[in-house]
């Protein structure tokens, strides 16, 4: 017997997780746009390497054995009906509705369209303006401007390419002056030319970029890895703009439970639980929300659980990798600066296979 209707809306890391912790006990319904899994975390690569244009992309079909896929966009939430309605006017009841629906990052790290093919295309296009590139410019110094810095240099040892950041450090949001430090001496000894307090701009000529001091910048090919924005404007468009932040997040509560609504939850990079947006956040936001759910869903009876709240993430690894063979991985330390740890831990962890293998196994598929 399943305890109730849940809908997880958005099948990135956080929703897929959500959807298949509660699939063995409750009716789950998984709503997403993409028809297949958007392993983001292998997108920068895929930008610059052929040869990992297709790996990103991992089938739905063997996440859920009782619960259901749906291909589609959800456009709003009738809480007076408990119904999630999509843009074909379909209608998905629920007892928990869950907002999973992610954020929106800058090329290459986006998928492109609705199908895996149109994003492959996408990728397909980088991958030729970069190799043909002869200047490349990379803007934001944060772990993907830096990562995606290192992915350049390494496919293409002859290009010239710049990274502007407008920050006074590399990383400088981890809180990590070691780590930018490590960040900058890689990049600079692999010929990258690194730019510090350096604000950019588009030109007003295609292929030119200006900074706040008014130097103009040429390059072939720009990315810009400046931050995100939540997956929350078709919320605002639906009315509810009051469940969102300043910055258009969804204001949750410590149980992740959107404020005043207990059968409303929203969990990963569209929710305002944590600054620190990253994969392993949004897969303990997802285990916990699963808990939480749970509880709601059994509120009485000598089963009821009870609800447990959520502890942003502090001390959670930070990893960057710099090409499939070297990296850095940020370790908080209690009561003082994070360690920084070398390239075999960050090759070992992440960098060489971009954690595909584990994303593989989490949808059903073997690692290969």
């Amino acid at each position: 017997m399943r305890d109730g209707d849940v809908v997880v809306i958005g099948g990135g890391y956080a929703g897929v997780r959500l959807a298949k912790r509660l699939d063995p006990t409750a009716r789950v319904t998984l709503v997403d746009r993409k028809e297949v899994f958007f392993h983001r975390i292998a997108s920068l690569r895929a930008g610059v390497r052929p040869e990992w244009s297709v790996t990103p992309f991992i089938p739905y079909d063997r996440l859920l054995r009782d619960g259901r896929m749906v291909v589609g966009k959800a456009v709003t939430i009738d809480t007076a009906a408990r119904q999630v309605v999509l843009a074909t006017g379909e209608r998905l009841p629920y007892d928990v509705v869950v907002i999973a629906s992610g954020a929106d990052y800058p090329e290459p790290a986006r998928f492109t369209g609705v199908t895996a093919e149109e994003t492959i295309e996408s990728f397909a296009a980088h991958q030729r303006k970069v190799a043909a590139a002869q200047h490349v410019l990379v803007v934001g110094g944060g772990p993907s401007g830096v990562e995606l810095s290192a992915e350049i240099r390494l496919a293409r040892p002859q290009a010239r390419v710049t990274l502007a950041h407008a920050g006074p450090t590399l990383l400088h949001a981890t809180g990590s002056e070691r780590a930018g430090r490590k960040a900058l001496d890689w990049l600079e000894s692999h010929d990258v030319e690194v730019r510090l307090d350096s604000f950019i701009s588009p030109g007003n000529d295609f292929g030119t970029y200006r900074d706040a001091r008014g130097e103009v910048i040429e390059a072939d090919v720009s990315f810009w890895a400046t931050g995100t924005t939540p997956n929350t404007l078709w919320l605002r468009l639906a009315g509810h703009g009051d469940w969102l932040s300043a910055s258009g997040h969804v204001k949750v509560d410590r149980r992740l439970r959107v404020q005043g609504w207990p059968d409303v939850f929203a969990v990963g990079d569209v929710n305002d639980a944590t600054e620190l947006k990253i994969t392993p956040a949004a897969l303990a936001q997802a285990d916990l929300a699963a808990h939480n759910i749970r509880a709601y869903l059994h509120s009485s009876g000598r089963h009821r659980r009870e609800a447990r709240l959520y502890r942003p993430q502090r001390r959670t690894p930070i990893i960057v990798p710099f090409g499939p063979a070297d990296g850095m991985t940020l370790l908080p330390v209690p009561g003082g600066e994070s360690a920084v740890l070398g390239g075999r831990t960050s090759v070992l962890a992440k960098a060489k296979t971009l954690m595909t293998p584990y994303m593989r196994r989490q949808l059903g598929y073997t690692a290969t």
